[in-house]
């Protein structure tokens, strides 16, 4: 939380105290000017609270009579909800209103939750990271996203038990590394005591996850979103792409989403070789066309019939 955000819900906590406060005492307490004060005021008038000014000699702010913040009844799914939401809104960038604004929300629901559901939605604000590539969700359940975030924050093993995408059920170890929201689903990668790897799990199909004694150092220099987005790379698919496109590795790489191809140097000059997999391929045609680059499509045949088809239909609307 920003320091002036912190101080508007100061100057909020203090004015709930009752009474008329002088701009002089508010000044004071806050440690800040009296101009400031009456920004932080104003700020409060913008987001509806009752802040009324008292004139005369013993003049100053006090709240409406009667005005209280109303408490805040949330599960734990709802304040997951609702953190959440500020958090990957401002990130993705979908957030219109100030920062500050945002911010001084999720503090005031911080700050009514119960201190234990509080210390739990910290460690998975503290260790999530966002791709922001927004698809369908697969929701994992809420007590198993806050105790994995909680054992990557304090470096503690899990036992979970997991099911594979092909209905195989096996109990394991797993010392998270950390946690990584991708395409609408949720994952954990780290050490893995079945394969004696490092994994990336869903988090949807964990369950009955378990804390269990004793800690863990990560390898150094980890990052959780970078393994996990070129985990999912090699994941074998339906459809297997292969495309050659003008430009350098770096320039090509940039031109595509996370995660969704590998890049690599062939021997034409000025091309890169690009694969892709997936499941379906209507969506392909149209990020080809975004990309702004020369490309060519070596396979499958099915993928080259519907780029001709976007290209006429593009030329037909231009026409």
């Amino acid at each position: 939380m920003t320091r002036p955000t912190a101080r508007v819900l100061a100057l909020l906590e203090i004015l709930q105290s009752g009474g008329t406060r002088t701009v002089a005492e508010l000044a004071q307490r806050l440690g800040v000017d009296e101009r400031t004060v009456r920004r932080y005021v104003v700020h409060l008038t913008d987001l509806d609270i009752p802040v009324r000014s008292v004139r005369g000699r013993y003049g100053g702010y006090r709240l409406a009579p009667g005005y209280r913040m109303p408490p805040l009844m949330l599960t734990d799914e709802e304040a997951l909800a609702v953190l959440l939401g500020l958090i990957a809104g401002r990130r993705a960038g979908l957030a219109t209103s100030s920062v500050v604004a945002a911010e001084s929300a999720a503090a005031k629901m911080r700050r009514t939750l119960p201190e234990a559901l509080g210390r739990r939605l910290d460690a998975l604000l503290e260790n999530v990271e966002f791709t922001q590539r927004p698809l369908p969700s697969a929701a994992p359940e809420t007590t198993v996203l806050l105790l994995l975030a909680e054992a990557a924050r304090d470096r503690r093993p899990v036992a979970i038990d997991y099911t594979a995408a092909d209905g195989r059920r096996t109990e394991r170890v797993l010392h998270p590394y950390g946690i990584v929201a991708h395409s609408g689903r949720w994952y954990v990668t780290g050490a893995d005591s079945v394969s004696g790897e490092t994994r990336t799990f869903r988090l949807d199909r964990v369950t009955a996850p378990r804390l269990l004694a004793g800690a863990f150092d990560p390898p150094d220099g980890f990052e959780p979103a970078d393994h996990v987005l070129s985990g999912l790379a090699r994941i074998p698919y339906r459809h297997e792409i292969s495309l050659r496109v003008q430009g350098t590795a770096d320039e090509v790489a940039a031109a595509f989403p996370p995660g969704i191809a590998t890049v690599h140097a062939i021997a034409d000059d000025g091309w890169v070789g690009v694969r892709m997999r997936a499941e379906r391929l209507d969506w392909v045609p149209g990020l080809l066309a975004g990309l702004g680059l020369p490309f060519v499509v070596e396979g499958p045949d099915a993928l080259r019939t519907l780029v001709r088809a976007l290209a006429d239909r593009l030329a037909a609307a231009a026409g």
